[in-house]
């Protein structure tokens, strides 16, 4: 079982409108409500693909409801815990050729509402074959949370996956995650080097490119997957999409590791929502994508 952790979850708000035009009155085609969240992104993905999953995530407010609700609709397991606060919404406005996002920082969490959290994860480690945690930390949690769940997950000997970005990134790796999935603004922001991850303390470094494709720099090399092809589409989703390869795949090599990660993004660009698939793209891509051994040692060009 993949038991994914995304410790600011959202009720995600998607509108589809022909273009984003400043100081406009906008009438979107259609609009789209769910919950959301990078590790519930991740979870979807795992819950299509016929994969074993629970997302754990804090709720609370008036959105809690819809929340709990649209996750039961999907068949997705969940755990979700209670906060005072009311669960943040991320709005996504998908025009023919682009994607302008609004993402609220979220609710403020007490350390009573971290230990809930916390404590749930412990419960469900026993029965895991890999953590993800993944999105930012809401205010108020501890800039080490994740690295605290990271240690919780070694201590049961189960690997992990971190998904993050600045503080809680640069803290999560110190406690030893085996796969961090920073995209390249996010190592930038750190070093822009994925070996110097390597040696703070991540077993393997796996740098989302964008359309140019996944970077992983491990142990046993450094090799660069490429998709077959550009997509348009909506790319909220294709970063988490990916992180679903990742954990399903962590008993192969990195090579293939790296073809399911590529794949799955690239059909989470044609899914309508970020965390859907285009699931029959995604096993035609498989055999497409190219994964090459390469010396480089950042993500410029």
């Amino acid at each position: 079982m993949i038991v994914t952790v995304t410790a600011n979850p959202a009720l995600d708000v998607t509108y589809r409108i022909g273009a984003l035009e400043p100081g406009a009155v906008i009438r979107p085609a259609e609009v789209r409500k769910r919950a959301g969240g990078k590790g519930i992104n991740v979870a979807r993905v795992l819950h299509a693909l016929g994969r074993e999953t629970l997302a754990i995530a804090p709720v609370g407010g008036t959105d809690a409801e819809l929340f709990r609700e649209d996750l039961a609709a999907a068949g997705i397991p969940h755990r979700l815990t209670a906060i005072d606060g009311a669960t943040r919404r991320t709005t996504a406005l998908v025009a023919p050729d682009d994607v302008t996002l609004v993402n609220e920082p979220g609710p403020r969490m007490s350390e009573v509402d971290w230990q809930r959290l916390t404590g749930e994860v412990g419960k469900h480690l026993e029965h895991a074959g890999v953590l993800v945690c993944s999105g930012s930390l809401p205010p108020g949690a501890p800039l080490d949370g994740y690295a605290q769940l990271i240690v919780l997950a070694k201590n049961a000997g189960v690997p992990t996956v971190l998904d993050t970005s600045g503080e809680a990134l640069r803290e999560g790796i110190k406690s030893g995650p085996d796969v961090v999935k920073p995209n390249a603004d996010e190592l930038r922001e750190l070093t822009g080097d994925p070996h110097e991850l390597r040696a703070g303390g991540a077993g393997a470094v796996l740098v989302s490119l964008g359309p140019r494709g996944m970077l992983a720099a491990t142990a046993d090399g450094t090799w660069l997957a490429r998709p077959s092809r550009k997509l348009d589409g909506n790319t909220t989703g294709a970063g988490d999409a990916a992180v679903a390869g990742i954990a399903m795949n962590l008993h192969r090599s990195w090579p293939e590791v790296l073809r399911h990660a590529v794949a799955l993004s690239a059909a989470a660009v044609l899914g309508p929502l970020a965390g859907d698939a285009d699931l029959a793209h995604y096993r035609r891509e498989l055999g497409a994508v190219t994964v090459e051994e390469t010396h480089a040692t950042g993500v410029n060009g």
